[in-house]
Formats: C-alpha cells, sequence, structure tokens
C-alpha cells in the first residue's frame, strides 16, 4: 500500500479532529444564596453532564465545558442527551467566540426543575486580564467613586471593566456612593480600604439596595496559578 493512500485515508480523520471545538474554562459562583439553597448540581454542556460545586464566598475550581455554540443547562440529577432535560431547566447560551465564562447562579424558587437561575459573564482573558477589576451592578441605582488611582462609574444593571487601582501588591483607599433617581445627593456605600493582588482578577457584584437601603458590594478573586493567554 503506498505512502500517499495511507495518507488519503488518514486526512478524513484528520479534518474531523481539527475541526472539533476546544473545550471553554469556567468557574461558579452562587450569589448570595437562601439557607436552603443546593451546594452542589449537575451542569449539561450538550454533550456530557458534571456535577459542579455552588460555593458562595469564593469561586468554585475551574471546569471544562463544551465548546462551539452551546446551550448548558443546570439538573439536580446527570443527563445523557439533550432529549432527557426537562424543559423549563435553567438555561444559558454560548456563543462560539466565549472561551472562559464565569456562571453566576442565584435563587429562584419558582423555577420547578431546579430552584435556581443563571447568568453567563465572558471572561475571556484578552478582555479581563490579571489586576483589573469586573463590576457587575445588579441594582438599578448608577454608582461611582474612587477605587486607588482609577474612577468607577457604572449605570445600573450594566457592567464595566476597571483598570488596577495600584502596581503593587499594597492597600488602595475606596470611597464609592450612589445615586437614587431625581435625587441629586450622593449618598455613600463605603469609604475604606481595599487590598489589591495583581495576580489576581477580581471580580465585584453590586447587590440589594431594596427598601431604600444603600447597596451591598462584594468581591471576588480569580487567581489561576495556569498563566493567561494575554499575559
Amino acid at each position: 500500500m503506498s505512502r500517499l493512500f495511507v495518507i488519503a485515508l488518514l486526512f478524513p480523520l484528520f479534518a474531523v479532529a481539527q475541526g472539533k471545538p476546544a473545550e471553554r474554562s469556567c468557574r461558579v459562583l452562587f450569589l448570595n444564596p437562601p439557607a436552603d439553597a443546593p451546594r452542589k448540581l449537575f451542569l449539561f454542556d450538550g454533550v456530557k453532564s458534571q456535577e459542579i460545586d455552588l460555593p458562595e464566598m469564593n469561586f468554585s475550581d475551574v471546569y471544562q465545558v463544551a465548546g462551539g455554540e452551546t446551550t448548558i443547562r443546570l439538573l439536580t440529577h446527570p443527563v445523557i442527551k439533550a432529549d432527557d432535560v426537562p424543559a423549563g431547566a435553567p438555561a444559558g447560551t454560548l456563543a462560539e467566540s466565549i472561551t472562559e465564562f464565569y456562571m453566576i447562579v442565584s435563587a429562584n424558587s419558582t423555577n420547578l426543575i431546579t430552584p435556581v437561575q443563571l447568568q453567563i459573564i465572558d471572561s475571556g482573558s484578552e478582555k479581563f486580564k490579571k489586576g483589573q477589576m469586573m463590576w457587575y451592578n445588579l441594582t438599578n441605582f448608577a454608582v461611582g467613586g474612587q477605587l486607588g488611582s482609577q474612577t468607577l462609574s457604572i449605570k445600573g444593571q450594566s457592567r464595566v471593566i476597571t483598570d488596577a487601582p495600584t502596581n503593587a501588591a499594597v492597600p488602595f483607599p475606596v470611597k464609592l456612593s450612589y445615586l437614587i433617581l431625581d435625587d441629586p445627593q450622593l449618598h455613600p456605600i463605603c469609604q475604606t480600604q481595599w487590598m489589591h493582588d495583581p495576580r489576581s482578577r477580581m471580580v465585584m457584584f453590586i447587590y440589594g439596595g431594596q427598601n431604600n437601603t444603600a447597596p451591598e458590594i462584594s468581591g471576588f478573586k480569580d487567581f489561576r496559578e495556569k498563566v493567561l493567554k494575554s499575559d
């Protein structure tokens, strides 16, 4: 059998392997869960099910999820194929371009399949680099102020990325306020100091603010020993 003929036989297999989308990475966080919230669920990515943790004080370990355009779903039990997923299961769509993402889980007692809902945040390292802070405002208030050398200005129900507040692993001053609709006065949230970690990406959530109370802020460090692609 000629070498050329062998190569011709192998080429279709090589083409299929090359065309398979690479897996993407995911970290999970359960934001402000109630006491009876689940601590583990199964993530189905259209190819496989895997059990995932739902930590509330920090991000989960890194999970690998199927690449390409797909829909992920959260379930209380594993499934083998998409036809086995119950209608109404919490779901999120991933574009093919997303290579890293955070999955932010929150409680949703109205979902009878799995009592949560999820949000997908693209965290690709080409957009979000070490030392930066990603702010996710879940309230309807505009929030702003100083973060060391940087200024934060974020509208309600929106997201922004701020550059590193300082270049070193040192404390930096923080002074943040919020605006109530039709009220020109600034209302304080906090005036304090935070410690900067230039090795990590920080994800910050602004939430709460119901019943005329000040919004709350929680921050979560995304440190990975593996060097990010953009570094």
